[in-house]
Formats: C-alpha cells, structure tokens, sequence
C-alpha cells in the first residue's frame, strides 16, 4: 500500500481577504451590505518520496534518494523508458568531491549540483551527454588527459535536454551542448567559445 506524505503547511492553507470599500472617502456606507469578501485557495503539491527503489542491471535492487529520487520520480514515461535500469556500483552512483550526486542509467544520467533539499536534477542523455563525457582541457578542447562530465569544462548540468527550434540544447554551468538531430552535427559551447565537440 503506498501512502503520500503531505506537507502540514500545504494542506488546506487558504487566504480571506477582507476588503472595505469607502472607509475614509467621506461618503455614507450602506451597512446593510455585507463586505466583499475575496477567496485565494493554493493547490495541494505532493513533496516528492524521499527515496524510489528501482531495480538495475542483473535484478540488483537500487534505492534513488534526495534530488536524484525527486527527479526520477517527476520523470515523464518517455524519459524512465529512455533512461533505462539504473546501473549499478560505486562508479556509476554517488557524490563526488564536490558535492554532486548523480546516478548512471542504461541510457543517460541524472546530476544534481548537491544533495540539498529542492536542488534541481537534470537528465542528460544521448548526443549530448556523450559529448559531455568527452575529456576536456580546461578551455574545452578536447584532451586525453582532461576532464570530463561535471568535473570537467561545463560543469553540472542547469537543464534537461530541450527541443529550441530544429536542435535539442542542454545548459551547463559554463556553457551549452547543441545537436541536430536531422544533420548529426553536436556543437560544444564552453564559457562563450564554440570549441571541437570531440565525437
């Protein structure tokens, strides 16, 4: 039986405002009218499951949790089914040195900047992401002994993949991944310059 926890300072919370009209415009006021009385009521948000259990690659059971859990689980059915089982061991989940958490999936990522409550996730997948994954000296020009991912020259992700014109683009801290999904073309944008997108 699944049960959802309700934030105490959602339910129910609605607002009465009490508005007087002609209180000091020195004309009569009928007092047999009652005041207008307005009524804002807020919807009732569900705060994210603070954990989602999964099951991975060879049936091993994965337990998404903070950011990561809240993102996989605000996920459309078209973005679970693009993302896959969740892969498991130390390299493809965790927190890194600084802060972020991110989990590997069969067919992309999802990367927080840390594991605070309300920081946003973002999936990267696809073209995309494997430019990200791409070693990079600190301009952004592809290196062998660079960095890669949210170490490396672009930083965490700051969107999901969207669809801006013909091109599908995700944001970085320090920059932007473009691909053309009719010509193939990915183009790499680091701190302003374009650079080689490595692929």
């Amino acid at each position: 039986m699944r049960t959802k926890n309700w934030s105490p300072a959602v339910a129910g919370l609605a607002t009465i405002a009490l508005i007087t009209v002609g209180c000091s415009n020195d004309r009569s006021v009928d007092a047999s009218m009652p005041p207008q009385i307005g009524l804002i009521a807020t919807s009732e948000v569900p705060a994210p499951p603070p954990e989602v259990k999964l099951i991975g690659e060879r049936d091993v059971e994965v337990t998404l949790t903070g950011p990561i859990a809240a993102k996989y689980s605000t996920a459309t059915e078209a973005q679970r089914r693009a993302l896959g089982k969740p892969l498991t061991g130390s390299h493809n989940a965790g927190t890194r040195e600084s802060g972020v958490v991110f989990q590997q999936f069969q067919g992309g990522v999802i990367v927080a900047k840390n594991y605070q409550p309300g920081t946003p996730a973002y999936i990267t997948w696809g073209k995309i992401r494997e430019a990200w994954n791409v070693e990079r000296d600190p301009d952004g020009i592809p290196e062998v002994m660079g960095k890669n991912g949210s170490p490396g020259p672009l930083g965490v992700p700051t969107s999901d993949e969207n669809l801006v014109g013909d091109l599908l683009v995700t944001t970085f801290e320090h920059g932007k991944i473009t691909f053309d999904p009719k010509t193939g073309v990915v183009e790499v944008t680091v701190n302003g310059t374009v650079v080689p997108s490595g692929l």
